[in-house]
């Protein structure tokens, strides 16, 4: 959809479709003023209950595990445990639940004005009965999901967080420590950078807050009249209608938290003074620290460059970087100047993949490859039931999830992908149309360079099946120690480079599942899983006597029976014949 060319076209197509968005605006807002209070009422009811219910839990626990911290020295252990826990652990409860409270708000208000565009969106049918039912139901369900994930963080992810805190060893077996001689000046130079950074920070804010208001509004009414930009798509036009209608609130907050930012950028001036053991750097960098300030806003104003104040070098060993303060600021170069069109991305998108959306195909991954590995009977019933209990399944829970992984980067190395392709071997995950939230990058640059790397050593078959052996069963060292997991690499180097690969994956994994939503998808794959095979269990049971399973030739047994992979516990004996070098169908299994 091109935007009108022409001042009367743009002039009509504005006034066609102003009753429109109104209508549907009104709508929206109707239906979020009608469920706000609920929603908020249920969010901040829930998650205040999670919050002060595991507080003293987080209290003990979160010091027990400083005490024991093998990575922190007694100087830093004791320095932390005074000055910087209990503020955290006392500030936790008051911004968790004031967070809620807001969160709940904005999420019951929004949520039902977004949905209220998205059902006249294209494809749609029945487009009236949608704009009143949808956003009401949804956005209560998702209520209760935000809280069930916000349970599952506080629960499962800070456990797990803590405990590789108090179990993992520094590196190179020495631990971190502190110098207390610097830290009185540090202190000092800290209170001094607030003192100065706050009022001085606010003040350019408040001056340049007129500009922004203005010029954020010129922006968006030429972009309604023209149907440009945020426009031009409907799923757009709530968020720049709105934009256009709390724009002043949006200004008003970002002068709030221009103050708030204040605060820890002259705070810093502390980590400065102890990181170059100088007084005199500190109080450069809180001259420094205003004029950075100045030139970002600049920046995103789209003002003349550079600043009024100096900008001393605070750093012994200079970085590379703009040497002189009044030249081309460094954040936007000359080739930018130019504000680019504002259609572009509309006209040629670049479809981005969400979180959310990679988390789920992660999910259906790990639910094919569990049926199948249910079938084959690698994973056990007792591995369902340890994933089901507080015990975990380091199998199910890290070892399927890394598998996939590893399949999705072996499946790229082969295709030669600059990203990492997907199940469907089709859609790409690259740098350009990656999620771009920050943490993501966390976990996707990490796996662009073990894909490089397995792909740099390539790998024979023999050597890809230990591997995901490796991968998968790494979490179980006694099944590990006594599974036939196939014949390693002759090289001992090769061989270790196979295990450094499986750690470093399991490690991913294991960060992967402290993401939110991760503990409930993970609950649904155990249930399909464990559904799946009772229905094996169910459909292969006689009466009495010996049961036998049908095996079937999947991709996984063919892969894994020919590197002779056979697999024992107490319950199964999986169809391979080590003599004949031969897959057995059907499995037989003595109660």
């Amino acid at each position: 959809m091109e935007p009108p060319k022409g001042v009367l076209a743009s002039l009509w197509n504005f006034i066609c479709f102003l009753p429109y968005f109104i209508g549907l605006l009104l709508l929206g807002n109707f239906k979020g003023i009608l469920f706000c209070p609920l929603i908020c009422l249920i969010m901040t009811i829930g998650n205040s209950a999670i919050i002060l219910g595991l507080w003293p839990v987080h209290f003990l626990w979160t010091y027990y595990c400083m005490f024991r911290a093998k990575r922190y020295g007694p100087a830093l252990k004791i320095v932390v445990c005074i000055f910087v826990l209990p503020v955290q652990l006392i500030l936790w409860p008051v911004v968790g639940i004031v967070g809620s409270i807001v969160g709940g708000a904005a999420y019951g208000f929004l949520s039902p004005v977004m949905e209220t565009f998205q059902a006249v969106g294209e494809g749609k049918t029945n487009q009236l009965y949608h704009c009143f039912y949808d956003g009401i139901w949804s956005t209560v369900q998702g209520c209760f999901t935000v809280v069930r994930d916000f349970g599952d963080v506080c629960y499962h992810t800070y456990f797990s967080v803590m405990d590789d805190l108090r179990e993992q060893g520094p590196p190179d077996a020495k631990y971190y420590e502190i110098r207390v001689l610097y830290l009185p000046g540090a202190v000092i130079i800290s209170v001094l950078g607030f003192m100065v950074d706050m009022p001085v920070i606010s003040f350019i804010a408040l001056c340049k807050s007129p500009y922004m208001l203005f010029k954020g509004w010129h922006r968006l009414f030429h972009d309604l009249i023209g149907r440009e930009g945020p426009f031009l798509e409907t799923i757009c036009v709530p968020f720049a209608g709105l934009a256009i209608l709390l724009w002043p609130l949006a200004v008003v907050g970002a002068v709030l938290g221009s103050m708030v930012a204040s605060i820890f950028l002259g705070a810093f001036a502390g980590v400065v003074v102890y990181q170059e053991s100088s007084f005199w750097l500190g109080l450069c960098y809180i001259i420094a620290s205003l004029s950075l300030y100045d030139e970002y806003s600049n920046d995103i104003l789209d003002m003349p460059e550079g600043s009024c104040f100096p900008r001393p070098n605070y750093r012994k060993k200079a970085k590379l970087g703009r040497t002189n303060s009044r030249g081309p600021s460094f954040s936007r170069p000359g080739s930018f100047r130019s504000v680019p069109s504002r259609s572009v991305s509309f006209t040629n998108p670049i479809t981005e993949l969400k979180p959310l959306e990679l988390m789920d195909s992660l999910f259906k991954e790990c639910k094919h490859h569990g049926e199948i590995m249910v079938s084959e009977g690698i994973i056990t019933l007792q591995d369902i039931e340890d994933a089901k209990s507080s015990k975990g399944s380091r199998v199910i829970s890290i070892g399927l999830p890394a598998y996939c992984l590893l399949q999705a980067l072996l499946r790229s190395a082969k295709a030669n992908s600059v990203g990492i392709l997907l199940s469907d071997n089709v859609t790409e995950l690259t740098s350009s149309n990656r999620p771009k939230e920050t943490f993501f990058d966390w976990f996707f640059n990490p796996l662009l360079i073990i894909k490089d790397q397995i792909k740099a050593e390539n790998l024979s078959e023999a050597e890809e099946a230990y591997l995901c052996k490796l991968v998968l069963l790494n979490g179980d060292p006694l099944r590990s120690k006594n599974s036939n997991i196939g014949s390693a690499p002759e090289s001992e180097r090769k061989q270790a480079e196979l295990d450094a690969f499986a750690r470093r994956l399991q490690g991913i994994t294991k960060s992967i599942s402290r993401y939110p939503t991760f503990r409930r998808r993970f609950e649904n794959l155990v249930n399909a899983i464990s559904d799946d095979l009772a229905q094996n269990d169910g459909s292969s049971k006689p009466t009495d006597g010996p049961k036998t399973i049908p095996r079937s030739k999947s991709a996984f047994a063919q892969l894994f029976s020919q590197k002779s992979f056979s697999f024992t516990n107490k319950t199964s004996n999986h169809g391979y014949d080590p003599e004949s070098q031969t897959v057995v169908n059907d499995v037989t299994i003595t109660q």
